[in-house]
């Protein structure tokens, strides 16, 4: 293996993607042919306005587009992340009218005229909402991806009262899922907020 690595020599994702399937023996689809893609039809579009971290904000979507697609790929907030796109692991909760929701699992068209909080808006200028900081000090992430789901979903479960014990905190967080497994520090974070809130 060489010792440097320049654009020529180095093995491409792409490159390896279409080495593999060939080598699996299983049919490429390319981009010749695939069907081209069609905007959608007026008919089959909406402009949504809604409120998101305290900001009118509005998009003309296809009414099928969730509202997780809304805020990531329309209003530009790549803070909730996409895991399952099923509703099953959590990543993708935000709070909308205060109540957590699955952002993969409800359209944008829904929501017309909702408040929308994601991750981005919980923090206050440079000062971190009070279970942020917690998931800090109680090292309640490790790859972080499934941190931003987990801090709203968190919020909501602290605004909602459930967290008279861990068992409670643990049964009230179980729709979000943390691969690495930090749920221990996760429920440490949220008791220490909701005691000192």
């Amino acid at each position: 293996m060489p010792e440097t690595f320049d654009e020529a020599t180095t093995l491409k994702r792409r490159t390896f993607v279409v080495a593999a399937t060939a080598a699996a023996g299983l049919p490429l689809l390319t981009s010749d042919r695939l069907p081209p893609s069609t905007p959608a039809p007026a008919e089959r579009l909406s402009t949504v306005r809604l409120t998101v971290n305290g900001e009118q904000r509005t998009a003309r979507v296809d009414n099928r587009t969730s509202l997780l697609d809304l805020l990531r790929e329309h209003l530009d907030l790549p803070g909730t992340k996409k895991g399952c796109d099923q509703g099953a692991c959590g990543a993708c909760t935000v709070l909308v009218d205060d109540r957590r929701v699955n952002a993969c699992l409800t359209f944008a068209v829904m929501h017309q005229g909702a408040h929308v909080t994601t991750i981005e808006g919980l923090a206050r200028g440079e000062q971190l909402h009070p279970l942020q900081q917690a998931f800090i000090d109680h090292d309640g992430l490790q790859c972080g991806y499934c941190t931003p789901g987990q801090v709203m979903s968190g919020v909501a479960c602290i605004a909602e009262g459930h967290t008279g014990s861990r068992e409670e905190i643990r049964e009230w967080m179980s729709g979000n899922l943390c691969r690495c497994g930090a749920y221990t520090n996760i429920v440490s974070a949220i008791e220490q907020t909701a005691k000192e809130a």
